[in-house]
This record gives structure tokens, C-alpha cells and sequence, in this order.
């Protein structure tokens, strides 16, 4: 039996290219477009279904579906999400164009890592093989220290992110107003 991803790997380049993209793409669809593809092998192993664990929804076409559905679903609740990143400091305006570029970019870096990790993936389907598997002995290694590697980064990227946020309020000059009245 193949194993599953245990998907919270996959939020490591989710955090790590959503902070880098924070002025490109929706930072809270980033994340969950990071994870949502593995929704298919968890209804396998939780239905017990005769289905390939990585099937349709692991393949660019499926996975461009599955991240039009989670853009417009996204759409939907985003606005409702605002004070969940202002809590975080990862203030953004929604728009549809980050949200569905969050979610496109992101279903396929899923795609991509497990792509080289598992022989059920047909990344291109229709057609039936998949270019990207390797053989490489490591290669399961060398993905999940990658993917953990990414999430420290990412840790780091928004440590930055909130030493400089604070540095930047408290250095702001004060106007008139604030000081006299």
C-alpha cells in the first residue's frame, strides 16, 4: 500500500510562498489551496474506497477544477476572514484575482511535490503516466525535509514581517493631533 502525505507538510511552502506572494496572492486561500488536494486520499482511506489515493484531484486538470470551486467558495467567505489576519498582522483587501491565483499557484505546488513521490499520480491526465516520478531512493526524504524546511522559513519570513510591522508603528512620526489632543 502506498502511504499518504501527512498533509500538514504541505502547509510549509503554503506559508513560505503565501508570505512571499502576501502582495500577489490571497494569504488564507494560499493555505488551504496548500491542503485541500488531499482531501481525495483522505475520503479513500476513510471510506475505504476502491479509488486511487492520489487520482483525479492530484492531476493538473482535476486540481485546476478543485481550485476554480475553492476560489469561488473563497469569494465567498474571505471578507468574513478580515479580522482572523488582522489578528495575525497579514492584513490584505480580498480581490478575486488574488484569491484565484492563491488557489490556481497553490494546488499545483501540491501537485508538483507528491508528483515525483507516488507511481498512482497521472499529474497529466488524461494521459496515463506520470513524467515527474522519480526513482531517486531519497526522494520521499529529500521532499519532506524540503516542505519542513519551508515551514521554518516561512516561521522566520513572519517573525520579520511583525519586528519590522512594530518597528515601523513605533517609529511613525506622531501628527499634532495625536500629541495635543
Amino acid at each position: 500500500m502506498i502511504l499518504m502525505p501527512f498533509t500538514p507538510f504541505h502547509l510549509g511552502p503554503g506559508l513560505l510562498f503565501g508570505l512571499l506572494l502576501l502582495s500577489y496572492v490571497d494569504f488564507p486561500t494560499f493555505l488551504l489551496a496548500s491542503i485541500i488536494v488531499d482531501i481525495e486520499p483522505f475520503l479513500v482511506l476513510t471510506l475505504n474506497l476502491n479509488y486511487p489515493l492520489h487520482g483525479f484531484l492530484h492531476s493538473f486538470l482535476g486540481g485546476t477544477l478543485l481550485a476554480f470551486l475553492l476560489a469561488a467558495a473563497m469569494s465567498k467567505v474571505r471578507s468574513a476572514l478580515s479580522p482572523s489576519m488582522s489578528f495575525f498582522k497579514l492584513e490584505q483587501k480580498p480581490s478575486s484575482k488574488r484569491i484565484l491565483s492563491a488557489s490556481l499557484f497553490s494546488v499545483y505546488l501540491h501537485i508538483l511535490l507528491d508528483s515525483p513521490l507516488y507511481p498512482d499520480i497521472r499529474p497529466f491526465y488524461p494521459f496515463d503516466f506520470n513524467p515527474l516520478l522519480s526513482n531517486g531512493m531519497f526522494i520521499s526524504f529529500d521532499i519532506y525535509t524540503l516542505c519542513t524546511l519551508s515551514f521554518i522559513g516561512g516561521a522566520v519570513i513572519y517573525a520579520i514581517r511583525l519586528v519590522f510591522r512594530r518597528r515601523t508603528v513605533v517609529n511613525r512620526p506622531r501628527s499634532f493631533k495625536q500629541d495635543y489632543y
